[in-house]
């Protein structure tokens, strides 16, 4: 008497080695899977862009040398509490996009030796990308040029001099409020930025830059 087991792999033996029927999908189907396909990776990428990583492109030579004019970067729309030194892109206050550039105190900006340390109100639909030279509580004060943060001088080999003019000097130091970051162009001699117009609210803050893709000899981590 055979094996009961050995009868049962035999028949599966010869029934796995049998030609298995093939159904071929219908253009219909098929075009239906590309476009589903199409939709999903379009959908994916619109939620990249819109919730985690943006492009953007430098319109001003605010921040050379290190980003330079048409210079593409790619920011992480999720870190949105930066931390001093690092490039940000962020909403500026509506006294940044003036004819010229507005402190909420009248009394402070260049020409009153003492940097902006209040933002008008209102923010402005226009994107600026700056560095972050100082966070909430610190103080800073910018003497013949050269950054002072909480009283020490500032380590920035990525900045050209700022030169002359009344944006250098701002000795008397101010404290930036809570929730607040102050920002500063890499250009220091030619950017508008918080020593005109003061701080920026952490919620206006866009993401922080971590990646240059064009062109491609600039390729490479910020």
């Amino acid at each position: 008497m055979a094996d009961p087991d050995l009868r049962s792999r035999r028949g599966a033996g010869r029934g796995a080695g049998a030609p298995a029927s093939k159904r071929r999908k219908s253009p219909l189907a098929s075009l239906v899977e590309l476009i589903l396909t199409i939709g999903i990776a379009v959908g994916i990428a619109f939620l990249v862009e819109a919730f985690i990583v943006k492009p953007y492109r430098i319109p001003s030579g605010s921040m050379e040398p290190t980003l330079v004019i048409g210079q593409r970067i790619l920011v992480n729309r999720l870190a949105t509490h930066p931390s001093v030194g690092d490039i940000v892109v962020f909403h500026p206050p509506i006294g940044a996009v003036a004819a010229s550039p507005v402190c909420a105190n009248p009394d402070q900006g260049p020409g009153h030796g003492q940097a902006c340390d209040r933002a008008t109100a209102q923010r402005s639909s226009q994107v600026f990308v700056k560095r972050v030279v100082a966070g909430p509580g610190d103080r800073v004060q910018i003497i013949n040029g050269q950054v002072f943060l909480n009283g020490k001088r500032e380590k920035a080999p990525y900045a050209e001099p700022c030169g002359g003019g009344p944006a250098c000097n701002l000795p008397r130091p101010i404290v930036i409020p809570p929730g607040h970051y102050f920002m500063m162009g890499d250009n220091r001699g030619d950017s508008d930025d918080s020593r005109y117009w003061g701080p920026v609210p952490q919620s206006w803050i866009i993401g922080r830059a971590f990646f240059t893709y064009w062109p491609p000899d600039r390729i490479g981590t910020l």
